[in-house]
């Protein structure tokens, strides 16, 4: 049992972390762009939803009450990408102090929460054509699916740490202003994504 775990736990973290599948990590480097570590707790629970999100259709679409076409999923994974940078240079644009306490930008957080709930159930269905590729003869799938999920949110810790740690060298060594990298992280997430798109 133990060994299973562990087997699937590494199969996931190695998923996300895989450089030539590297759209889902492009995906959570936008996410976290507008982001230092004094905004740590912000970006935890946007990624929360999108864990939330992905991690519903992760289990679904792997126990197989949920089925999309592959190639559907394909091109709107990268969607998903190009949307949420668009929407931080959009952000930095229309508000380049990037404030965090008024109504208007609760409701902003609020409708950024939903958006990645929702693109997380885009990404879910991306990992568990991976997953069930994998599973081949397993008897029970409750255990490689939840040590699956677990080792994909190690790697998408492992991937907001280093996004946060250069985002907190590049503001605090005054190279950029925190407006400046927001803008620079998305424009190339969009021209990356752009090549995967077209």
């Amino acid at each position: 049992m133990n060994s299973t775990f562990s087997v699937y736990l590494r199969l996931g973290l190695d998923h996300i972390l895989d450089l030539s599948g590297y759209d889902h990590i492009l995906f959570v480097v936008a996410l976290a762009a507008l982001y230092t570590l004094h905004r740590w707790r912000h970006l935890l629970i946007l990624v929360t939803a999108f864990t939330l999100g992905h991690s519903l259709t992760l289990a679904l679409a792997t126990l197989d009450m949920v089925r999309v076409d592959s190639g559907l999923v394909e091109f709107l994974i990268p969607l998903t990408i190009l949307t949420t940078a668009l929407l931080n240079i959009g952000e930095t644009v229309l508000d380049p102090q990037l404030r965090e306490t008024d109504i208007e930008s609760r409701r902003v957080w609020q409708a950024k929460y939903v958006l990645a709930a929702a693109f997380g159930l885009i990404h879910g269905l991306g990992f568990s054509n991976f997953l069930r590729a994998v599973l081949g003869g397993e008897e029970s799938l409750l255990l490689p699916l939840l040590a699956f999920n677990i080792g994909l949110e190690v790697g998408q810790i492992v991937i907001l740490g280093v996004v946060l740690v250069l985002a907190e060298a590049a503001t605090r060594t005054a190279v950029v202003s925190r407006r400046t990298w927001g803008l620079i992280v998305s424009a190339l997430v969009v021209l990356i994504t752009l090549t995967i798109l077209f």
